[in-house]
């Protein structure tokens, strides 16, 4: 655990990143039911916990999230979220031959998958979901889109994103949803909370 701020800390957590990030995920949960004086927001990433509070907050009591095992802290599905999904995207026919399918098998095996939101980030309301398959890895375009069309479904590397609203990008494209993910006026504003569980649709 070390500063990352006044009045914050950051929690790491070590393994491949799947595992790690279940741990992030299960220590931000803890620590959000502790009831713990002084906190004021918890934010989970890929391998860490940004815990921020007030002067109340004893920082001694957070290393006990950091050192607790995996099994101490379940990680429980907050809700799943069925995506209806059109595979229309630029580069379905790259990511197809990628993974040695055709496009129609391709999407009839990723339709067949449950992806957990791992965490939050880029922009407001993109979710990096995991469950992808290894041999469905890609790489990140090697020149990004300057523009990514709001509702865009991508791959990169071990994740599958929406792009909540048009912004550039260099995932790859595999087809598009009206789903809104972002709303301002909601209350939460993001569709899609850590832990969540994810399936699309055609």
């Amino acid at each position: 655990m070390k500063e990352a701020g006044e009045f914050a800390w950051l929690l790491a957590f070590e393994g491949d990143e799947a595992h790690a990030n279940e741990a992030a995920r299960g220590a931000a949960a803890s620590i959000r039911r502790s009831g713990l004086p002084g906190l004021v927001d918890i934010v989970p990433a890929a391998r860490t916990v940004l815990v921020v509070g007030s002067p109340e907050l004893d920082p001694a009591r957070l290393a006990a999230f950091e050192a607790a095992p995996l099994h101490a802290a379940p990680v429980v599905s907050l809700r799943t979220h069925e995506i209806p999904m059109t595979p229309d995207g630029e580069d379905l026919d790259k990511i197809a031959s990628l993974a040695g399918l055709s496009p129609h098998a391709f999407v009839e095996i990723f339709v067949q998958l449950t992806f957990t939101v791992g965490f939050l980030g880029f922009s407001p309301g993109f979710a990096y979901l995991y469950g992808l398959p290894e041999a469905f890895h890609l790489p990140r375009r090697g020149t990004p889109r300057v523009a990514v069309p709001a509702g865009s479904v991508a791959l990169a590397g071990p994740y599958v994103g929406i792009y909540p609203a048009s912004t550039p990008g260099g995932w790859n494209l595999l087809g598009r949803t009206a789903h809104r993910l972002f709303d301002l006026r909601a209350d939460p504003p993001s569709l899609f909370a850590p832990g969540d569980r994810v399936r699309f649709r055609l």
